[in-house]
């Protein structure tokens, strides 16, 4: 038995015992049999944001998401009664995929008064009742209310639309926990402009979390986007998060930078002084209500030099808060051992005028190039892993999310196959 000493009292981890302080094993991140498990054990059993409200205005506004990892899509509609719904994307007459445009594979969009199948147009309500069947006298003793869309848990919090392919499963917001709870009253609503990028990724799922896990590899990976003088800078002192914060299965990271405007103008590019703009957002805070106070869980070191919070709700969806007053999300959606598709959103105040217009590009086209670098080790990362040379790593003190999010997919995973394939309540065990 291998015993590894215990970080010094300041330490992060130190918090944490039962994260371990050993080496991580990265085997899951190449298992073909454990990635199985997830698919049950963790993706069909744990909430899933799918999208905001925003995309949903007005009765009979609808979206389609396709969940590979569940092996399924699923509808989110509006209903005539406002209420927000979401079904599996599929016709209860023979099984064709309900929803979709000019490809069944693809994700679609827009308005309408019922669901008609392309196939032999059974039609269903906006509350997912069976409303006509064509030559209904054909069949025998057809009970149109036994035939209705199949149903998906789907839950709201602060305008996140969450679905739940487990109809046992406990409330979001209990899922959720206390650090959802921080953040409620951030003006999420205000925040309707967005700029997003999608890209399939050929890495596990998990590997491009770790990379935003931690900000340790900032001042490495992504020294070429700061001036020569100020990334020497960084480089010697390195990187030093304000606060972290784990709440099984979640997690947080806070940490410093973003001032704005800069002290020193010469540390950023000319193009950021022109637009007031750059990697974090509009210099200039918008000015609305719950930006001035923050809500609780947002910057909770309550650091003068706070910049970013990164918040992690397990499994795959992750909420920063920037500075200057917007926010981004990252999504994850795990399609093979070895691949994912990613989805990363930027969220502003609409602008006001054109200058603040081309901040917001600017602050997404910086977004992309930062996410590119990080993207392109995967691959080289997923290959090595591949390879079985080495599958245990030492993992750091700021690397500490990296190990909650391992830790919490093989509990996720051991109790499913504990269970005789059955996974029950919240699936993770601590």
């Amino acid at each position: 038995m291998r015993y590894f000493a215990k970080p010094a009292e300041g330490s992060w981890t130190n918090r944490y015992p039962e994260l371990g302080f050993g080496p991580v094993n990265y085997t899951d991140s190449i298992d073909p049999d454990f990635f199985e498990a997830e698919r049950e054990a963790i993706f069909k059993h744990t909430w899933l944001n799918v999208g905001r409200v925003e995309r949903v205005p007005r009765k009979g506004s609808y979206f389609t998401k396709e969940l590979a990892v569940a092996k399924t899509s699923v509808v989110v509609v509006k209903g005539n009664d406002d209420e927000i719904r979401a079904f599996h994307n599929i016709c209860r007459h023979r099984g064709n995929k309900l929803v979709w445009t000019d490809y069944p594979g693809e994700e679609t969009s827009g308005t309408c008064r019922q669901f008609t199948c392309k196939y032999h147009a059974w039609r269903y309500t906006l509350e997912g009742d069976l409303a006509f069947v064509q030559q209904e006298e054909e069949f025998f003793d057809l009970d149109k209310s036994q035939y209705g869309l199949k149903p998906v848990r789907c839950e709201v919090w602060e305008g996140f639309i969450f679905v739940n392919l487990d109809p046992k499963a406990e409330p979001l917001n209990d899922y959720l926990g206390p650090l959802a709870k921080g953040l409620e009253g951030y003006p999420f609503h205000q925040m309707t402009e967005f700029y997003q990028y999608r890209a399939e990724i050929g890495s596990n799922w998990k590997l491009f979390i770790d990379a935003f896990a931690e900000f340790y590899h900032a001042p490495v990976l992504h020294s070429k986007q700061y001036t020569a003088d100020e990334a020497r800078k960084i480089m010697q002192h390195g990187f030093e998060a304000l606060h972290y914060e784990v709440a099984h299965p979640h997690g947080m990271v806070s940490c410093a930078g973003g001032q704005s405007p800069p002290k020193d103008l010469s540390m950023v590019k000319p193009i950021d002084q022109v637009l007031r703009s750059g990697l974090f957002g509009n210099w200039d805070r918008p000015d609305i209500d719950g930006l001035d106070p923050l809500p609780p869980g947002i910057n909770p070191g309550g650091s003068k030099i706070w910049g970013i919070d990164s918040f992690h709700f397990f499994p795959n969806f992750m909420l920063l808060f920037w500075a200057p007053g917007w926010y981004l999300t990252y999504h994850y959606w795990p399609t093979a051992v070895d691949k994912h598709i990613f989805e990363g959103t930027m969220y502003f105040v609409p602008p006001k005028n054109a200058r603040e217009r081309l901040g917001h590009e600017l602050a997404a086209a910086t977004f992309k190039e930062f996410a590119l670098q990080d993207a392109n080790t995967l691959e080289a990362t997923q290959t090595m892993l591949a390879s079985g040379v080495v599958s245990e790593f030492p993992l750091n003190d700021q690397e500490l999310l990296l190990r909650a999010l391992h830790k919490n997919a093989g509990d996720y995973v051991r109790q499913y196959r504990e269970n005789d394939g059955v996974a029950r309540g919240n699936g993770a065990v601590h």
